[in-house]
């Protein structure tokens, strides 16, 4: 840990913000469960995850240990965060829309010491509970009696602001799963980052429906919000319909959603009421088409966008709404403490207007990938900075907006075409919900876009042809940018984060050259 002699170290370890708050403001509202009624003030939480940490170490958890948990948004989970940075352990929440053996296998690469979860996920996982898990702690039927049988009080265990927190495992369309390990310090400047940035106060509400076995669930505003000694309101699962009506009872003011969820809240019975306390949504996960941006602030609503990754922030730039109004698309400028650059393939760096690869460095950067250093080098380039892997520009005010991951740009006729910035202009098209565009092999413009299309359900028993989106799209995109495949379906191949799958979907995609009659 770096220290400067006399002053305090340049990354200090995280705060905990419910000792702070129940000092400050025990009464207030820390926590609420919508699912299951509870409203919880900073005392009641700090005092119930003092209870969790003195039944960890009754089971054996200690510093450097780690503690799987699979259950849904529930106010335990919350507690158990807390619970394990006392104690200097690390929660690893597990992905319970995995199949089995895949919640065996990342359990398994965790090497947790501890594994709780609710009753109806224990069958699932019995069978791949690694040897060394000492013990199940079923959160309905044992912690109850469990928590009342121990005494809370013990003193904090002092720990370095490098030693994680949480380890999140990503659901990327590449290769296995990476276990991100999430840091005391990332936790700390990330809260303030985003509290500063997004002008966060102890008056905010906002709700989580995001899980808890991915970055947003914690850290976009469950953690800042605790830091601002705000509240934070768990749904257990999103709905779209009750999911509105819980921002008006809960008089949410920020809220963050991802543009799939924003789709189906739009269709959403519910959706345009007023929301008077709401002073803006965050889309974020995946980017916002601008037809969807429009097709919310018709509405009445205010919309901001925003972007990050569970390896750095995960929140790393800031808009007003008043820019992200008049300048649509753009994702802001970077929060406090991170720097950025935007680099060609061959590192150096390029100029306003021009597409490169986006590259992070602060102290809201991630500790690395659980027990593989060798892929944790991989995406950190000399000087310490992260690859993201996506491509970004950089306007003359110094705005940044996503063209999309580098990986998934292809190259048509020896022209760069962006995914993103063809599936904006198809969703343009008033039949259409969603859209995923891959490139596929041609024989002769070397790579040609295959559009997957979802339609919106009044438009699926008669809705547009290929031919006829293809029409549609050629008003306003150059013709290489052009798909020429466009493909139908009924529903996506999803990621555990509610993204499509591009992966799978490209392995999907039909020869183009031997379809194009069919556009």
């Amino acid at each position: 840990m770096t220290t400067v002699p006399g002053v305090w170290p340049v990354f200090p370890r995280y705060v905990d913000p419910l000792r702070q708050w129940r000092s400050l403001a025990p009464g207030r509202i820390a926590l609420v469960d919508r699912a299951r009624g509870a409203r919880e003030s900073y005392a009641v939480m700090d005092s119930r995850a003092d209870r969790w940490a003195a039944l960890l170490r009754k089971s054996g958890v200690g510093p450097g240990d780690r503690v799987a948990v699979v259950a849904g948004n529930r106010a335990e989970v919350a507690h158990l965060f807390f619970a394990c940075t006392r104690i200097g352990a690390a929660l690893v929440p597990l992905n319970w829309r995995l199949a089995q053996q895949e919640l065996g296998a990342i359990l398994t690469h965790a090497r947790a010491k501890v594994l709780i979860g609710e009753s109806k996920f224990r069958a699932a996982l019995e069978a791949f509970a690694p040897h060394d898990a000492e013990r199940w702690i079923d959160l309905d039927l044992d912690a109850p009696r469990l928590l009342r049988a121990v005494s809370s009080g013990s003193p904090d265990v002092e720990v370095d602001s490098e030693a994680a927190a949480l380890i999140l495992y990503t659901s990327g369309s590449t290769g296995l799963p990476k276990g991100v390990i999430i840091p005391q310090r990332q936790i700390l400047y990330n809260a303030v980052a985003t509290a500063t940035a997004w002008e966060l106060g102890h008056a905010d509400i906002a709700p989580v429906a995001t899980p808890f076995f991915h970055t947003g669930g914690w850290n976009v505003f469950a953690t800042p919000l605790w830091h601002r000694g705000g509240t934070v309101v768990l749904f257990d699962q999103f709905d779209p319909a009750t999911f509105i009506d819980g921002l008006a009872e809960e008089r949410c003011t920020v809220a963050l959603t991802v543009p799939t969820q924003l789709v189906m809240m739009s269709a959403a019975t519910g959706w345009g009421q007023a929301l008077p306390d709401l002073r803006f949504f965050i889309s974020g996960g995946a980017p916002c088409s601008a037809s969807l941006a429009a097709r919310v602030r018709s509405r009445g609503y205010t919309l901001r966008e925003g972007y990050g990754l569970t390896e750095c922030g995960p929140n790393c730039f800031a808009i007003s709404s008043e820019e992200s109004l008049g300048k649509p698309g753009k994702v802001g400028r970077p929060v406090p403490f991170l720097e950025m650059r935007l680099v060609a393939e061959d590192m150096s760096d390029v100029g306003d207007g021009e597409p490169g690869e986006l590259l992070l460095r602060g102290p809201q950067m991630f500790g690395g990938y659980l027990h593989d250093p060798e892929r944790t080098a991989d995406v950190i380039a000399p000087g310490g900075w992260l690859r993201t892997g996506d491509l970004a520009m950089r306007d003359e005010a110094g705005l940044y907006s996503i063209c999309g991951r580098r990986k998934e740009m292809y190259i048509s006729g020896g022209e760069n075409v962006f995914p993103g910035e063809v599936e904006s202009a198809l969703t343009a098209h008033p039949d259409i919900s969603e859209v995923v565009v891959v490139g596929v092999p041609h024989s002769l413009w070397g790579e040609v876009g295959c559009a997957f299309v979802l339609l919106k359900e009044q438009a699926r028993s008669a809705g547009p042809s290929g031919g006829d989106i293809v029409a549609f799209v050629r008003q306003s995109l150059a013709g290489y940018k052009v798909p020429r495949r466009v493909v139908f379906l009924n529903e996506f191949p999803r990621l555990g984060s509610g993204k499509p799958d591009r992966r799978a979907l490209a392995l999907q995609a039909p020869a183009a050259e031997a379809e194009e009659a069919g556009v």
